[in-house]
């Protein structure tokens, strides 16, 4: 590349008006101390070469980075909502994101691993598995912030919703359309999932529906949830409800349902849990439970920022309530 195309250095603005670089970086650094007139001079030359500060460079100078990490689960339309608002909420307060996803070939250790090489200043954790010891030893590099999930007397923070209401929430409802029979297609392992399956136990427990208990083997997919509602269609009869741990197995509920010809709601309720953008739309309208991702976004990265640049160092957890979303998918036991 020739010397003319070269991208224009701080050293050529410096140049161009017989300033030191030190004086150049205080002007275009807004820093208070040079004068009006030596102020214009250096944004006119700056402005004629096209200069452009390096904000990597100028970042390493000061040793800030002003970088988020956040992990996400790819399969997720939950969390891609999620990272739409923890985008905003960075941007307002002059911090941008690293993003490093967790695919079904790509653990979380190794999420976490490129988000540290990116010189993330602190990592907002989506749904983490890892054991509460590993992220309290992550938490010794970097702030963590852990989304969704639980973590009891951890130094970290958290914030999540209330999942064993959550779930306990939509028992309520469905028991309240009369329905006794309501089966409980499984999150499969880890807290989050304990946390909504305890919720659903409780629920029919309260309602005194221990006899009808029933939870199915499951995960967080579209997949799971066919295998499930499969179990059910090849079984000795059919509940009239079904509960999903999330939104994408209860579409998954909904499908298999569909392709056997059975009629939602009419013959069988289905809900899921997040409100997801997929169970918005007109074709699925389904019941679920709102976790507020705006808001626990927001709380996340406030969470970071205090312990970036206000020196909070106690731990806090932030348990937001979840809200149950009645849409097309439950109605009154037929």
């Amino acid at each position: 590349m020739s010397e003319k195309a070269a991208r224009p250095r701080l050293e050529d603005v410096a140049a161009r008006v017989g300033l030191s670089t030190a004086s150049v970086s205080l002007v275009l650094r807004g820093v208070p101390g040079p004068s009006e007139r030596t102020r214009q001079r250096v944004l006119k030359a700056a402005a004629e070469l096209g200069y452009q500060p390096d904000r990597n460079a100028s970042m390493l100078a000061r040793r800030r980075s002003r970088l988020l990490g956040v992990m996400v689960d790819i399969h997720s339309p939950f969390h891609a909502e999620l990272v739409e608002h923890l985008h905003t909420a960075a941007e307002q307060v002059g911090y941008d994101l690293v993003l490093s996803t967790q695919t079904r070939t790509r653990d979380e250790t190794t999420a976490v691993e490129t988000l540290l090489a990116f010189r993330s200043e602190a990592l907002i954790l989506l749904g983490p598995v890892a054991p509460a010891a590993t992220l309290t030893a992550l938490h010794q590099k970097a702030p963590v912030v852990s989304v969704g999930r639980r973590i009891p007397d951890a130094e970290l923070d958290v914030v999540r919703t209330a999942d064993d209401d959550g779930v306990g929430q939509i028992v309520d409802h469905l028991t309240g359309l009369g329905h006794r029979s309501i089966a409980y297609v499984d999150g499969g392992k880890g807290v989050i999932a304990t946390d909504r399956r305890r919720g659903y136990r409780e629920a029919m427990r309260r309602h005194g529906l221990d006899d009808h208990i029933r939870v199915l083997h499951g995960d967080h997919t579209e997949e799971a949830g066919e295998r499930a509602a499969g179990q059910l269609l090849s079984g000795t009869g059919l509940p009239t409800a079904v509960v999903a741990f999330n939104d994408q197995c209860a579409i998954g509920v909904l499908t298999a349902l569909s392709r056997a010809g059975v009629p939602v709601p009419g013959a069988v309720s289905v809900a899921g849990y997040d409100d997801d953008a997929l169970s918005r739309l007109s074709c699925f309208n389904l019941t679920t439970v709102s976790q507020s991702a705006e808001e626990q976004a927001h709380h996340a990265v406030t969470a970071a920022l205090e312990r970036l640049d206000e020196g909070r160092t106690e731990p806090r957890e932030i348990v937001l309530p979840p809200q149950l979303v009645v849409r097309g998918t439950t109605a009154p036991v037929a």
